[in-house]
């Protein structure tokens, strides 16, 4: 890959992610770069239409499909990120379902989407995140299909807990992902009755707040059970992004999941103390690993939702 594209892409990690840029730096040489490249244009994608005026979403959601067309097709766009993906995508066989769907995950922030059950809102979590796992799952060279699913479940769940860590923030740009009602058994199925909600929904949106977290942790206990399919330093770096990520769920229930006020956050203390946790567990899990059979080829099986992801 280009040079100057990996210094791009290692800078877009480190300025929109601590918390991942710190955990990247524990993955073996052989893909962190390309790793680099897959997330600056993960977050690319996302910049492109949260940046834009509404009004003009639609057409940057137009480029973005049109800008995937050349990087399946070899065509360049002369766009460093963009054909350093390409190069990626052709190394690694990325299958284009992937990052299709978080283009698709995209398009339902242009339709300014609304959820009215956890089975809407998961939908969007797999294709804003668990496609995301799947991508890297081809990158760190994942040998068996079983795990793919659990790195998609480890997608959904941090993007369940950006969910509610961002509540207050969404509500300022007049956005609102979680599937809401009068009641707390909003999860349960019934449609959303409100167009709009804000703080003064407080009792019920910290209710549902909760139900996500719990989501979450299920999501993340299926991640965890993926992670011998990795070598241990992609697993060391994937584990430490999610104690960090986890943590910050666990931060808002120490608030009793109230989303409103300060943003949560780690401290940078603390993940280092988690970074060390995750480093414990995967010399623990060493004498699992040394007796698994690691297969010679990679999965070829795409996994789509719901089908391949849901349930737990």
């Amino acid at each position: 890959m280009d040079a100057g594209a990996i210094t791009i892409s290692r800078d877009v990690l480190a300025a929109k992610s601590k918390s991942f840029a710190m955990a990247a730096k524990l993955l073996p040489a052989s893909c962190r770069d390309a790793i680099a490249v897959v997330y600056a244009w993960c977050r690319r994608v996302d910049d492109a239409i949260d940046l834009a005026p509404q009004h003009e979403r639609p057409l940057a959601l137009a480029r973005l499909q049109t800008e995937l067309d050349c990087v399946y097709a070899g065509k360049p766009v002369n766009d460093p990120v963009v054909d350093a993906f390409a190069e990626v995508v052709r190394a690694f066989r990325i299958p284009r379902h992937y990052p299709e769907e978080l283009v698709e995950g995209m398009a339902m922030d242009v339709a300014r989407t609304r959820y009215a059950t956890i089975d809407e809102l998961l939908l969007y979590c797999y294709r804003v995140a668990g496609v995301v796992g799947l991508m890297l799952c081809h990158v760190m060279g994942v040998t068996d299909p079983r795990a793919l699913r659990n790195a998609a479940h480890l997608g959904i769940a941090m993007q369940l807990t950006n969910v509610c860590r961002d509540v207050d923030e969404d509500l300022r740009d007049g956005r609102l992902y979680l599937p809401i009602d009068s009641a707390a058994d909003r999860l349960e199925g019934r449609e959303c009755r409100r167009a709009t909600c804000t703080p003064a929904d407080r009792p019920t949106m910290i209710r549902t707040v909760e139900r996500l977290l719990d989501e979450a942790d299920r999501y993340y206990r299926s991640a965890d059970r993926g992670l011998l399919a990795l070598s241990f330093r992609c697993a060391l770096s994937v584990r430490a992004a999610r104690l960090v990520y986890s943590a910050i769920g666990a931060r808002l229930r120490r608030r009793r999941c109230d989303p409103f006020g300060h943003r949560a956050h780690v401290s940078t203390f603390a993940k280092l103390v988690l970074v060390f946790f995750a480093f414990v567990l995967s010399v623990l899990e060493l004498p699992r690993r040394i007796v698994r059979r690691r297969r010679p080829t990679a999965p070829d099986r795409v996994l789509g939702f719901p089908n391949d992801v849901i349930p737990v």
